[in-house]
């Protein structure tokens, strides 16, 4: 396969949790979340991107995310929980971004912060318009999507290798 091959790189933070007595790992989203969270899925929708994997979080707030997330969407994407991306750092998160299947074109990650934000922060060695700014001011809200591209090999996403072509969160998100 080309090097030169075009790719896309989502971004989904999970939506608003809930804080009852449960392990973090545990948490249930909060009524808002499961509000924003399909507001997300349309938003993608809408902009024409439908991932072809999705790697979630196997977090009950991410994996709820998902569940309420997917269902927006042309098609639902091959979908896998993956345990490394609850509490993620930005390299575990890279390192994650490395391991794909050369065969996607289109990939999705439904995590968290501070782990999503860096991420997209980091990958994007550029930004369109005024992106960069509207997704720092925001600080990645819940259920926030960026989506970046990137051309080359999975094995070749590093800092600084992607565009941040567009950044959404919900009013209030």
């Amino acid at each position: 396969m080309s090097v030169d091959v075009p790719r896309r790189i989502v971004l989904l933070r999970h939506a608003k949790a809930d804080w009852p007595q449960v392990s973090d790992h545990e948490r249930p989203l909060a009524e808002r979340g499961r509000k924003d969270a399909p507001a997300a899925g349309r938003w993608l929708a809408g902009a024409g991107v439908s991932p072809e994997l999705t790697l979630c979080s196997t977090a009950t707030r991410a994996r709820d995310t998902w569940k309420l997330f997917a269902p927006e969407l042309p098609r639902r994407p091959r979908t896998v929980y993956d345990d490394r991306l609850y509490e993620a750092s930005l390299g575990e998160l890279i390192a994650v971004i490395n391991e794909t299947d050369e065969a996607v074109h289109d990939l999705m990650l439904v995590g968290h912060n501070p782990g999503i934000h860096a991420l997209a922060d980091a990958l994007a060695g550029v930004a369109d318009g005024d992106t960069r700014a509207r997704m720092n001011r925001a600080g990645f809200a819940t259920s926030g999507v960026a989506v970046l591209s990137h051309t080359g090999s999975w094995k070749a996403v590093e800092h600084g290798s992607a565009r941040l072509v567009t950044y959404w969160a919900p009013t209030g998100g």
